[in-house]
């Protein structure tokens, strides 16, 4: 087993008393250029102390320098925090073209902005919108498609901060009572409010602060269900509009632990009722169950499927209920169960696996819109309940669509983006096929102007693997190029292109922005999500690596003029490569990460993540853990790039003590000379949620300012607004 099982030689230094953790006071390269010619010097970050907590894992001794920092409440922590934020504006406030970097950004993304696909019920038309000049989304509704713009909750004047958002939760199916969440400062945790359509008036039946995951209203009005997580795990509830919600009667998952997630869904016509338990993250469950039941019968809660080790996700119309699934079939297949007679041995294939993967169902008019990916680009089909293919939809270019609407109404939206697109919504008829434009984004930007290419790479295993490349047409390849390089590799989730910011501000300022479709997403079905989980997530490290190099190779860029972002599961990827070969790259920006890979578990809701990456309860499972956990690899000594960790005081998916404790490590580390500095919000959750807008800026702002900082772009030089329109 060599190094992986003995303790790593660096973490000794940690045990030394009186170690004097290392202060950056070397120059940083500003002047472009591949070694530069200008030097700046800046002060060190704040020191941390170590407490070097040790303790045995499967045999071996765990040193761990800055276990303090994983206490939030504690008043250390909380002054640890304000120091490292106040070294890190201290940093960015004043550095060059920060502010045309922002100018720009807020041209891009302070517009009227509807964040997603409308929902028609009886003639009304339900979505979220935010206006170029609001911090936060709000809930609207128009009586007709002609109909004016009723706004129904406006969260923004709810608090001095605008840190309190809301989101649509469910419509009543005659279009007359709106059930919404409302969460403060990004919380995993929120409120569920009622509202009366007609009147604007709410509802007394407030559900109390808690982690909720669906809701839906039952036709006739009388009462919802909805999923919450109480302490032993998900459970599903009955609540009776009109009575106290303490009240409500559990309806589901009593025997099912924390680490499995259970969701409930109303068919249309309120005669079923849907449950999902997925053993693990809802879209990459090693397993899920499905159980049903019939309502106007008031029958038994009965088991579609409970025995399979594969993933079903379940839609009803009428009464039928369709399952895309990957049992026998890697890319996915639909199959039908006659819920009348739901008996495995009746059930029937109507869309066969084909060599794209399945990523989505809908079921609208009658029909069924089958959501494929092919070569990482939407493909979406139609087809007959019975399997007939109709046709396919029309997209514009390579790009990620989807579209959604009802069973019994042959309306559907479609929305559309990609890299240089911004996104359009289609209103579109599954029966005729005739389509037209429902709501298009305005965002200053010539797309004409942008290339966007797909390469294949060959990864360290000889696996190929493809990558988008968004630059300005005509570029010159003289390996200088400023680079951004990101990537995903996890949980069966496809990294599709989408219009994003990050890119025109790249391809703008004549680099280049690549987006590695690596192992472990969902591209190309289920062999390639398990070819980068458990025990082979080394893969998706590989596999990022080796587009880094080819980059080079091709003279796109070099080391010093090539950045890496990732967040969430892309921030432990962008961690992982970061101590494997800091060699290879000028600045990182990690956001969300998870990043202690040994108790990444025990924290908030990481614990489902287990199906994915392993614990370090379990002996092998700790064997691959510790051999790519980034914490345990940091080396002292070493020469890392510049490092950029955002992170959110209320993310319950990935805890922020990964940041704090990740910063404080390489800051003491890394002899390199380049600032190691953390981004930390206090009044946010995973991935900026809850941020506001201006906010969200700020923080964009502040990231990719110190990415063009630490690659030499000297001032960032954004187009005229005339020529990118």
């Amino acid at each position: 087993m060599g190094e992986d099982l003995r303790i790593h030689p660096h973490l000794q230094f940690f045990r030394r008393p009186g170690v004097i953790l290392l202060l950056l006071s070397a120059a940083w390269l500003h002047e472009a250029g591949c070694d530069g010619a200008q030097q700046a010097k800046f002060e060190g970050p704040p020191t941390t102390r170590t407490d070097n907590v040790t303790e045995v894992v499967q045999g071996v001794e765990i040193i761990d320098p800055y276990r303090w920092l994983e206490d939030r409440k504690s008043q250390e922590t909380q002054a640890w925090i304000d120091a490292q934020n106040k070294y890190t504006q201290s940093l960015l406030a004043s550095l060059p073209g920060r502010e045309q970097l922002k100018q720009r950004l807020t041209e891009l993304e302070k517009i009227d902005m509807i964040s997603w696909l409308p929902v028609e019920c009886n003639g009304r038309y339900f979505y979220s919108k935010r206006l170029a000049d609001q911090e936060q989304f709000v809930i609207c509704m128009k009586q007709g498609l002609k109909g004016s713009e009723q706004v129904l909750i406006d969260p923004n004047p709810m608090g001095p901060d605008h840190s309190t958002s809301v989101d649509l939760t469910a419509v009543s199916r005659d279009g007359t009572l709106i059930a919404y969440g409302v969460s403060q400062q990004g919380e995993g945790e929120g409120t569920i409010d009622l509202l009366n359509v007609d009147t604007r008036a709410g509802l007394p039946d407030r559900l109390p602060k808690g982690r909720y995951f669906g809701v839906s209203l039952k036709p006739d009005k009388s009462g919802l269900y909805y999923t919450r997580y109480e302490t032993e795990g998900w459970r599903v509830h009955y609540h009776a509009l009109g009575t106290n919600p303490a009240e409500d009667i559990e309806v589901f998952g009593k025997g099912f632990g924390p680490d499995k997630v259970i969701y409930a869904d109303l068919s249309e016509d309120g005669r079923y009722l849907v449950i999902h338990v997925a053993h693990g993250p809802r879209d990459a469950a090693e397993k899920t169950e499905i159980y049903y039941q019939d309502l106007a019968s008031r029958g038994p809660i009965r088991p579609v499927v409970n025995d399979i080790a594969a993933r079903f996700y379940g839609s009803i119309g009428g009464d039928q209920l369709f399952l895309r699934t990957n049992w026998r079939a890697s890319n996915g297949r639909i199959l039908k169960v006659d819920l009348n007679n739901p008996a495995r041995d009746r059930w029937r294939e109507v869309v066969p696996e084909s060599d794209a993967p399945v990523a989505a169902l809908s079921l609208v008019g009658g029909k069924l819109v089958v959501n494929y990916t092919r070569n990482v680009s939407s493909q979406l089909k139609i087809f007959e309940p019975g399997g007939k293919h109709i046709r396919d939809v029309a997209l514009p270019s390579i790009g990620s669509a989807y579209l959604d609407g009802r069973w019994e109404n042959s309306e559907s939206f479609l929305t559309f983006s990609s890299y240089p697109i911004p996104m359009t919504i289609y209103r579109y008829d599954v029966v005729s096929g005739n389509e037209e434009v429902w709501a298009r984004l305005k965002v200053p930007v010539d797309s004409n102007r942008l290339e966007v290419r797909q390469v294949w790479y060959e990864s360290k295993d000889k696996t190929r693997i493809p990558m988008f490349l968004v630059h300005a047409k005509g570029i010159q390849l003289d390996g200088s190029r400023p680079t951004l390089l990101t990537g995903y590799g996890g949980f069966a989730t496809g990294y599709l292109p989408w219009f994003t910011p990050t890119a025109v501000l790249w391809a703008e300022q004549g680099g280049v922005y690549a987006v590695a479709n690596l192992r472990g997403g969902g591209e190309f079905g289920e062999e390639w999500h398990k070819a980068g989980m458990l025990g082979k997530k080394q893969n998706v490290f590989d596999d990022f690596i080796a587009a880094a190099e080819w980059l080079i190779r091709n003279h796109y860029t070099n080391p010093s003029k090539l950045a890496i972002e990732g967040w969430s599961n892309g921030g432990l990827l962008v961690g992982a490569v970061l101590t494997q070969r800091p060699d290879l790259f000028g600045a990182v920006r990690c956001g969300y990460p998870l990043l202690d890979m040994l108790r990444y578990h025990k924290f908030q809701g990481a614990q489902w993540a287990a199906s994915e990456y392993g614990s370090s309860g379990n002996p092998e499972q700790f064997k691959y853990l510790y051999a790519y956990s980034p914490y345990h690899h940091v080396k002292p000594g070493t020469k890392y790039p510049a490092v950029i960790v955002t992170t959110g005081d209320h993310d319950q998916s990935a805890d922020p003590l990964h940041a704090r404790k990740m910063v404080a490590l390489l800051q003491a580390a890394t002899t390199s000379g380049r600032p190691i500095v953390i981004l930390y919000h206090a009044a946010s959750g995973h991935g900026a949620s809850g941020l506001p807008l201006s906010k969200q800026i700020e923080e964009t702002t502040d990231e990719q300012t110190f990415l063009f900082w630490q690659l030499g772009v000297a001032g960032f030089q954004p187009l005229s607004s005339k020529e990118n329109r």
